[in-house]
């Protein structure tokens, strides 16, 4: 129900003295409800959640990048999470996309706005207190902040794996290749 015929109607009853009626009583939980929920989410929240910022993904093939998927079973919600590293171990960029509350997309936005410029070992230092904070959000929706740092903590996680995982392949490459070598000088002699 739209906000201007919500205020026309409880105008209209004001005026009439209408008596309470089951009807007329429904009518009014149903705006206060309304207002409530409006004063519920802080303006950041409904910011973040009108206009998500770095919505979108990443190649997550790319050997600078760190992906996560993530979910809270107890709302349904589900996020990807991806973190881009330069060479220097500072996230320069981060993407996400979300299905779930708004909340959860706040949350999610917000995360990717605090992991830029921050090094691997400041985003691990992130927790859900931080978003929930900044983004002033109401206790029943705790989870989805907590979503969002476990979705940061998973990404650098996997970029981390990432690069392990290379600088493995280049030291057995590097071994490989001398001992070849050394085989090689011993048949020669």
């Amino acid at each position: 129900m739209s906000q201007k015929l919500i205020r026309t109607t409880c105008v209209f009853l004001s005026k009439r003295n209408v008596r309470s009626s089951p009807t007329t009583t429904l009518f009014s939980q149903f705006v206060n409800n309304q207002q409530q929920v409006r004063t519920k989410y802080s303006e950041k929240v409904i910011d973040h959640h009108k206009n998500p910022r770095n919505a979108g993904s990443l190649d997550s093939s790319n050997e600078n990048v760190g992906s996560a998927l993530v979910g809270a079973p107890s709302c349904g919600d589900v996020l990807k999470f991806q973190i881009l590293v330069d060479d220097n171990g500072r996230v320069i960029d981060a993407k996400f996309k979300a299905f779930g509350c708004g909340s959860a997309i706040a949350s999610s936005s917000y995360a990717t706005e605090l992991v830029k410029g921050k090094t691997i070992e400041d985003c691990m230092m992130i927790t859900n207190n931080d978003i929930a904070s900044h983004l002033s959000l109401p206790p029943v929706k705790k989870h989805c902040s907590l979503l969002a740092e476990e979705a940061i903590r998973k990404a650098t996680e996997d970029y981390m794996k990432k690069k392990q995982a290379k600088k493995e392949q280049q030291t057995s490459t590097t071994g490989t290749t001398s001992t070849t070598t050394t085989n090689t000088s011993n048949d020669s002699s």
